[in-house]
């Protein structure tokens, strides 16, 4: 039987990791309730995070030309109104990240040194600990949430269902060892992360497998741009689950991709090695795929001074048994980002009254069909903030919900992973994602624990299916070409569960 937890209006966030806990920050000293299914900052995303936060600080840059960046690498798809907003803030959002304790990598004169990935046209990447932006970034703000009053926080405690009345946000149905509740509520933030854990090649802690994104499509929300998935080009390869991030900034220092010929096989690629994420992971995978191993070689342009500058992926590398001032590091594409999510407005709410959405399980616009490089922990800050204020600014409707449904099944992504990772990849074709989606139908319409996963890989592989062109990360062999005309995907989980039973219905009677 579940407990009911009243809690007096406040509105609850679910999720530790960098939107979870600014958003939390940003609306103190209202007082809210920060869900986290595991301790502050574990199982996220963010705590990864070895690039920067992107920012026009430089005295040869300007949110202008972070713009023109970001709708290049995002093929067409940005909504260039979502994207000045955030590019225009992004600076007072490091400012904000500084006071909250975020100690930033500053040159010997306290000036933020700046550093260079693909795509950007000049240095504004904002880094901190070198290589481990997102362990510093977790660091100060788990303690400057600790620290705040007026934020209750209950870990070990994970959200399995958003309870809605007369479609309206009425509460959370959460589990934890000591069984379930509910938590009455009108006012709900998912700040849930992405989807790498659907993947067998992922960057992204295991446990990141699009639960937002199930509860969020259980409560009958809209989502957007699902098929876009960043793989990242430079992943350590190796057995190791999540696999570790070899950073962009280490191309932007000046690495470079070669084969085990020892010939760099992308210089030709217009941008070569920091040409945008989409078109390095194809070409790694490309060549992988032609029985060629892939290695980054910063021999040359760091040699000794490797550890100095990366001392986090030094170790990943020396924890391989790979030295890589004298060795080169092998690397595959990797599941990093998902640029689709939850269909948010500018202040981050959902299509269901009383649901908000902040960070990668939103699709803001921002990223468009290819998110640029350390823009993601911009946008997860910058929204945390606009989030917080269309909160404090909504109605309190409390109400009792009339019926708590039934607690799921735990969720096991391991079914769908399956089906996720050999259809769903960096090269993807129609074939391939019909049998996706007819594989995934029966499991998302079930009670099974793989119910939950399978339900958004079918929203991702209907959306896919239905994108009949190459469009930044999105890349089908069996339409290679880019359409004329620019359109986002929108989806819900009732649409993609129609689209799915009429795809098996017309094979079944074409087999017969």
């Amino acid at each position: 039987m579940n407990d009911v937890v009243r809690l007096a209006g406040r509105p609850v966030i679910i999720g530790g990791g960098l939107a979870g806990l600014m958003t939390a920050l940003e609306l103190a000293p209202k007082p809210v309730v920060l869900l986290s299914a595991a301790p502050l900052g574990d199982e996220a995303s963010s705590a990864l995070a070895q690039g920067g936060l992107a920012a026009a600080i430089g005295n040869d840059d300007s949110p202008e030309l972070h713009l023109a960046d970001t709708l290049a690498a995002g093929d067409g798809l940005c909504d260039e109104t979502v994207v000045r907003r955030i590019v225009e803030a992004a600076p007072l959002a490091i400012e904000r990240l500084a006071e909250l304790g975020v100690a930033f990598d500053r040159d010997t004169g306290g000036a933020l040194q700046l550093g260079l990935e693909a795509a950007h046209a000049r240095r504004r990447i904002v880094h901190a600990a070198g290589a481990a932006t997102g362990r510093e970034l977790m660091r100060a703000l788990v303690a400057a949430v600790r620290s705040t009053a007026s934020i209750m926080v209950i870990e070990g405690l994970a959200a399995r269902r958003l309870i809605t009345e007369d479609g309206a946000i009425s509460g959370v149905l959460a589990e934890g060892s000591s069984g379930s509740m509910a938590l009455t509520t009108s006012r709900v933030v998912l700040a849930t992360g992405g989807v790498g854990g659907l993947f067998r090649d992922t960057t992204n802690p295991l446990g990141c497998f699009g639960q937002g994104l199930a509860l969020a499509a259980r409560a009958g929300a809209a989502f957007a741009d699902l098929e876009f998935v960043q793989f990242h080009p430079t992943a350590l390869d190796g057995l190791l689950r999540p696999m570790r991030l070899i950073s962009e900034a280490v191309r932007g220092e000046g690495a470079v991709l070669i084969d085990e010929t020892g010939r760099r096989f992308l210089a030709d690629l217009p941008g070569a090695e920091l040409a945008t994420r989409d078109a390095v992971a194809r070409g790694v995978h490309r060549h992988l795929a032609r029985g060629h191993r892939v290695f980054l070689d910063a021999r040359t342009c760091l040699g000794i001074r490797f550890a100095d500058r990366f001392p986090t992926i030094d170790g990943y590398c020396n924890e391989a048994g790979i030295d890589p001032a004298h060795e080169p590091i092998p690397v595959r594409p990797a599941a990093h980002y998902h640029m689709g999510g939850v269909a948010v407005d500018g202040e981050g709410r959902s299509t269901v009254p009383g649901l908000w959405a902040c960070g990668e399980v939103a699709s803001t616009g921002l990223h468009g069909a290819n998110r640029l490089a350390s823009n993601s922990l911009t946008e997860a800050v910058v929204m945390a903030g606009w989030v917080a204020r269309s909160v404090a600014a909504s109605a309190d409707t409390r109400h009792a919900a009339r019926a708590l449904p039934q607690v799921p099944a735990r969720p096991d992504p391991r079914e769908a992973c399956d089906i996720v990772s050999s259809s769903l990849g960096v090269l993807r074709d129609g074939e391939s994602l019909r049998d996706a989606a007819t594989a995934l139908l029966p499991i998302a319409s079930s009670n099974s624990p793989a119910a939950d996963p399978a339900a958004v890989a079918l929203m991702m592989a209907i959306s896919a299916l239905g994108r009949e062109e190459s469009r930044g990360a999105h890349s089908r062999s069996d339409f290679p070409l880019r359409s004329v005309v620019a359109r986002r995907s929108r989806i819900t989980l009732d649409a993609a569960l129609q689209a799915a039973a009429a795809l098996d219905t017309s094979l079944f009677a074409r087999s017969a």
